[in-house]
């Protein structure tokens, strides 16, 4: 996985989420979370509608959440929580410990 180089601005984090799905909520809770120590922007995106279908088919996500950070495929089901972390601190050149 390639973390996209640090960006002024908040870092964009998509999350192709399907209804009914414990872990897409709990991606949204997790983030929600992360946007007091982190600038970000979420948006959700219905696995149905077919902007969701095109980056579920174009990332190969093999189930939901589809995850994207900065457009940046990041992670297809359960969401890594401290990798995402760890993520975003190099971004903003934060020490992760």
């Amino acid at each position: 996985m390639q973390v996209p180089p640090p960006a002024p601005g908040p870092a964009l984090i998509t999350v192709v989420e399907s209804d009914g799905c414990h872990y897409c909520a709990d991606a949204v809770d997790a983030l929600a979370r992360l946007a007091a120590a982190f600038p970000l922007r979420v948006r959700t995106v219905d696995a149905l509608s077919e902007p969701g279908r095109e980056l579920m088919r174009r990332h190969r996500a093999a189930m939901s959440p589809l995850v994207l950070l900065d457009d940046t495929f990041f992670s297809s089901g359960r969401l890594p929580r401290r990798k995402l972390e760890k993520a975003l601190a190099a971004r903003y050149g934060q020490r992760h410990g």
